[in-house]
């Protein structure tokens, strides 16, 4: 670690000599003061750097995914709005199996995946997932159906959540709150079940776990509180044990797509400029043949939640990616238009009916937001005739029971004349209207777009990929090509909605594709540095044992947005700050902004902890060298700490869920 062992044991005995000075100054000083010293440390890390702080870069290449050799790689792609598995076998990593289609799925809409709605019994047990539970709980008595729990769209909690934990609540359908941390495991255990039970049926026999890689998705621009979250439901599952953390790669939806995207054939893809599947290339050349070193691209991953942007670059020989911008976006997903047109039935028959509806006839809300979802996907922007929405008769009988008047007469008195009544039971909205709804969050999608591409690290972009199940919106599609005027090419996976599972599927098989990312937070540990009168602040000055200490340092590792390779370590030097302390504990703290002075400042949190014993192991060295390593460029972080004279080593497991 350090470069020339010699030369720093001299620094460190010549800067002993200038210490005891200080130390009898300091004394002095204290003394006189007489007074406590007026910094209460946050953290009172008792650790100061040994001078200087060194870096050192692991060698780029390593994979920081070793460990045992898996027989297959699944992945699960938990979507808001659906989900699904995927696997390969790494003797035939070409061949990616999706899984068997599901039971029951809807009229129009491709089943390879299922909706993300999970149905628990009134005890709390898990009942069902998917179409399943979505037509189990349809088909209950309304007397009984209310005390049973559903729930649906409750992915985006994770990021809407400011201070997500391991108590975090959701809300079921009948208004009964439920932990989130069991809602997810349930799902997880759910998707175990499954992919096992297919895997054994494939394989002729029972089929191990301990064999299984697994992999699961989650958007970029979420905060490591929910990536953890992800982490932590998957222990509970039973989908790796807590004792081999390396089994489960958590990896970022849109690095997937891309990884997936850079291997399609032009027969798998429609370039929406000239709307053909032939671009100039053979039909059996890679996208990737037609890229060449230095090439950038942007994928946009539209998902149910939320809408995730990364620029790449490609770096050859071996094709491996750069991420030259750090993931952005936000929850403008599809989700959306869904909360938009809750809000134009809340302006026709009353927020009031609206939220009284959807506890007391849960069943029925269902069913009437399944009737405007495939109406939903028949929007275009070229569309003429008027969209049908089946509104289930218990709307309309409660509706005249609560208010007292017909659901016509709702619509006559609203105003809202782009939606009429029809004689059987349909609201007819014009197509006009329809896109209304659309328009907030694909404006939201378009100015981020427009935002990112006017950043200096976003020029050049030769293809714009357009990915997730929103991809497939016509409307979204014509709003992008407007915005983009040719710029660079738009290219739509064929199967657009399974491109995250599949590329999954890829980064599971080699998670050392992606050799550069952008660090999403700066990092750094909390120290006592020797106190400079007129550098540091008065009200951080600690004195301790007659020492002078600028307490609450915050002692930097990485910065926000700075390129960090694959397995990049960084290592730093601490030494006690009392040479008889026996317990030598180490916090790690984050923040978004890049420049950090204190650990006290507005954002930054802590996020883990590294304590080392060092009870019973005498140490002939002056002063005791503590390194702590730090190692990045991977889709989560890792942490240790080594006490350099007995090789006693800890690791940390950085925690961003405990409050």
């Amino acid at each position: 670690m350090c470069n020339c062992l010699g030369e720093t044991q001299g620094k460190i005995k010549q800067r002993d000599m200038m210490t005891e000075k200080e130390s009898a100054t300091d004394k002095i000083i204290a003394d006189a003061m007489a007074t406590p010293s007026p910094a209460k440390s946050m953290g009172d890390p008792g650790i100061t750097p040994l001078s200087p702080s060194h870096i050192q870069q692991n060698d780029t290449d390593s994979n920081a995914h070793t460990g045992p050799s898996f027989i297959v790689v699944v992945a699960i792609d938990f979507g808001t709005t659906s989900s699904g598995y995927a696997y390969a076998f790494t003797k035939e990593p070409e061949c990616i199996h999706t899984m068997r289609r599901w039971e029951g799925g809807d009229p129009g809409v491709s089943n390879q995946k299922t909706p993300t709605t999970i149905l628990l019994t009134p005890d709390r047990k898990f009942h069902s997932f998917g179409y399943a539970a979505r037509d189990f709980y349809h088909d209950l008595d309304p007397t009984e159906s209310k005390h049973w729990l559903y729930l649906e769209k409750f992915k985006m909690k994770l990021h809407t959540t400011a201070n997500l934990s391991i108590d975090t609540e959701l809300h079921a359908a009948n208004g009964k709150r439920v932990k989130a941390i069991d809602i997810f495991a349930y799902a997880l255990a759910f998707f175990k079940e499954q992919a096992l039970k297919e895997l054994s049926d494939q394989a002729g026999a029972e089929f191990d776990n301990a064999d299984i890689r697994w992999v699961i998705t989650v958007p970029a621009i979420w905060k490591m509180p929910a990536k953890q979250f992800m982490r932590e439901a998957a222990y509970k599952a039973g989908l790796v044990p807590r004792d081999n953390p390396e089994q489960l790669i958590i990896a970022l939806e849109p690095e997937a797509a891309s990884i997936y995207c850079r291997k399609l054939r032009l027969h798998q893809m429609i370039d929406i400029g000239t709307k053909t599947n032939q671009n100039g290339f053979s039909p059996t050349e890679n996208v990737g043949a037609g890229m060449i070193q230095g090439d950038r691209y942007v994928v946009v991953d539209c998902g149910g939640g939320t809408v995730d942007l990364t620029v790449h670059q490609i770096r050859l020989p071996e094709g491996h990616l750069k991420e030259l911008y750090k993931a952005s976006g936000g929850p403008y997903g599809s989700i959306g238009i869904d909360y938009e047109f809750e809000k134009l039935l809340c302006k026709i028959f009353g927020p009031d009916f609206i939220d009284q509806f959807k506890v007391k006839r849960p069943a029925a809300w269902v069913d009437l937001m399944i009737a405007f979802e495939s109406r939903k996907r028949a929007a275009a922007p070229d569309r003429t005739n008027p969209l049908n929405i089946n509104l289930p008769f218990s709307f309309i009988d409660y509706y005249k029971k609560f208010r007292g008047h017909s659901v016509e007469h709702a619509l006559r008195k609203s105003n809202v004349d782009f939606v009429k009544w029809s004689s059987q039971g349909m609201l007819r909205m014009n197509p006009d209207a329809m896109n209304a709804l659309f328009k907030p969050t694909i404006d939201h999608i378009i100015q981020h777009l427009t935002d990112l591409f006017e950043k200096p690290e976003v020029s050049d972009i030769k293809f714009l990929f357009l990915v997730g199940g929103f991809a497939e919106s016509p409307l979204l599609q014509q709003a992008v090509q407007n915005m983009l005027q040719g710029r660079s090419r738009i290219i739509i996976p064929h199967d657009v909605g399974l491109t995250i599972l599949k590329g999954a599927v890829l980064f599971g098989l080699d998670p050392s594709i992606i050799k550069v990312r952008r660090s999403p937070l700066t990092y750094g540990v909390g120290v006592l540095n020797r106190y400079v009168e007129g550098k540091h602040p008065p009200d951080k000055m600690l004195v301790k044992d007659g020492t002078r200490w600028c307490t609450d340092v915050f002692d930097t590792f990485i910065t926000c947005d700075q390129s960090v390779a694959l397995g990049e370590t960084v290592k730093r030097s601490y030494t006690p700050a009392k040479p008889s302390q026996q317990v030598i504990v180490i916090h790690i703290y984050c923040s978004e902004k890049e420049g950090v002075g204190f650990i006290s400042e507005l954002g930054v949190r802590k996020c883990g902890t590294l304590r080392l014993d060092v009870t019973g192991t005498e140490s002939t060295v002056v002063r005791r060298e503590i390194q702590t390593l730090m190692q990045f460029g991977d889709t989560e972080i890792r942490a240790m700490a080594v006490d350099v004279a007995t090789s006693r080593t800890v690791k940390a497991s950085i925690d961003f869920l405990s409050q």
